[in-house]
């Protein structure tokens, strides 16, 4: 699958880095982010598939997006980079590690632990899908909509970025949401057991969120034993949106730790 991108930075000496999104996003959450990054490197900022601006398909596997980004790597002739992966995007940047590991230089993973999680998206997809994209005016009127259900603004503001014109008037979703809604277990899928991955690896975890757990950090460092856990203070699972200059400091570290 072909995947729509964004590039952060000119072709530099510097090795690449690839980012990826979490459920729900697109390359636009980290775009502000990558600029830091990229005085140094090219980053490529990656819509994965049934999100952003990359093809919609019923597989929605982590065995599937695994292999959609080595095919990006190879389109892009891009020589080991480092792979930063934000939630979903995290678990994608794992299962890719312990599969292709020749093709990486270090792994970057913000905010998700490699064991199962339970579906706990439900009450967004009722939102997301409550909404007739097919005649609604306006997006205050998908708002006051989502309100309902979300009374969050700043998640609504998130989840209504997917919202997007059509040439020939009214909106449509950017993302596959009836495959999303209908395959949401699969994005809680845990690494197998066997997975091992044993170059450089970075956890980053927000101080407020649930996701690693001190229960995990056994299992991480099992499937990853080069791996080091940094704590990001007051955040919680959106890190590098709430802090991401420090975000950004712990990856610079990481990489030139590992280069």
């Amino acid at each position: 699958m072909q995947l729509a991108y964004k590039l952060s930075g000119e072709e530099q000496p510097g090795r690449p880095v690839v980012i990826l999104h979490g459920l729900l996003g697109s390359a636009d959450n980290w775009l502000s982010q990558s600029k830091q990054l990229a005085t140094e490197r090219p980053v490529y900022l990656v819509d994965q598939r049934n999100h952003g601006q990359s093809p919609h398909a019923e597989a929605f596997t982590y065995q599937a997006m695994a292999a959609d980004l080595l095919e990006f790597l190879t389109e892009h002739d891009l020589d080991r980079p480092f792979v930063v992966g934000h939630s979903m995007g995290g678990k994608t940047a794992m299962f890719f590690a312990t599969q292709y590991p020749e093709h990486l230089q270090g792994l970057v993973v913000a905010d998700i632990a490699p064991r199962y999680y339970p579906v706990h998206h439900q009450q967004i997809l009722a939102g997301l899908k409550s909404i007739p994209v097919d005649s609604i005016k306006s997006r205050q009127e998908a708002d006051k909509i989502l309100s309902e259900r979300i009374p969050e603004l700043g998640v609504r503001q998130f989840l209504l970025k997917n919202l997007t014109r059509k040439s020939e008037g009214g909106f449509e979703w950017r993302m596959n949401l009836p495959v999303i809604d209908q395959k949401i277990e699969q994005v809680g899928e845990a690494l197998p057991a066997d997975a091992r991955y044993e170059g450089p690896t970075l956890f980053l975890r927000g101080e407020h969120s649930d996701y690693i757990q001190p229960k995990d950090e056994a299992e991480i460092h099992r499937l990853f034993p080069k791996a080091t856990i940094e704590t990001v203070a007051g955040t919680g699972h959106w890190l590098h949106a709430e802090k991401p200059d420090e975000v950004i400091r712990l990856i610079q570290a990481f990489i030139d730790s590992a280069s």
